[in-house]
C-alpha cells in the first residue's frame, strides 16, 4: 500500500487530472449523442405514434358526433315523414268514411225510390184489377138483368114490372158493391 505522506506535494487536486477530464468530457458527448439517437429514432416515433393515435381518438369522436348528429336530424325527418303519414292516412280514411256515407245516402235514395215505384206499380195494378173486377161485375150483372129478362119474358110480364125489377136488383147490389 501505498501511504502518502505529508511531505509529497499535491500535485492533483481532488485526484483530477487530464486524462480524467477529457475521459468525462468524451463520456458527457457520448451520452449526448446517445440521447440524440435516441431521442430521433425512439421518442420522436414513440412521440409521432401517440400524436396520431390522439388525432385519431379525436377524428373518431367528431366522426361519432357528427353521425349522432345526423342520426338525430334523420330522426326527426323520421318522426315528421311517420306524422305526415299518419295525417295522410286520416285523410284517407276521412275521405272513405265520406264516400261510403255518399255511397249509403244514395244507396238508400235509390232504394227509396225504387220502393216508391213499386208501390206505384202495385197501386197501379190493383187499380187495374179492381177495374177488371167491376168489369166483370157488371157483366155478371147484365148476365142477371138478361136472365131475369127472360125470366119476365117467360113470364109475359109487362114491361113496368121488367123496369121495377131489374132498378130493384141493381139497388139491392148497388152501385158501390161492384165498384169496390
Amino acid at each position: 500500500m501505498i501511504l502518502l505522506t505529508a511531505q509529497e506535494p499535491m500535485e492533483r487536486l481532488f485526484d483530477l487530472d487530464f486524462q480524467l477530464l477529457a475521459d468525462s468530457l468524451l463520456m458527457i458527448i457520448a451520452i449526448f449523442v446517445l440521447f440524440l439517437a435516441l431521442s430521433y429514432f425512439l421518442f420522436n416515433p414513440a412521440r409521432k405514434m401517440l400524436q396520431d393515435r390522439q388525432n385519431k381518438i379525436k377524428n373518431e369522436l367528431d366522426d361519432a358526433k357528427s353521425n349522432m348528429e345526423q342520426a338525430a336530424g334523420l330522426k326527426e325527418e323520421y318522426e315528421a315523414r311517420i306524422r305526415d303519414i299518419n295525417k295522410e292516412a286520416e285523410e284517407i280514411l276521412s275521405d272513405a268514411r265520406k264516400r261510403a256515407l255518399e255511397n249509403e245516402n244514395e244507396i238508400v235514395a235509390k232504394a227509396r225510390e225504387e220502393a216508391a215505384r213499386i208501390m206505384e206499380r202495385a197501386r197501379t195494378e190493383a187499380q187495374l184489377e179492381k177495374q177488371k173486377m167491376a168489369d166483370e161485375v157488371k157483366r155478371e150483372m147484365i148476365g142477371i138483368a138478361a136472365m131475369m129478362a127472360g125470366k119476365a119474358v117467360s113470364v109475359s110480364m109487362n114491361a113496368d114490372i121488367q123496369d121495377s125489377l131489374v132498378n130493384e136488383t141493381l139497388k139491392e147490389i148497388g152501385d158501390n158493391t161492384w165498384l169496390s
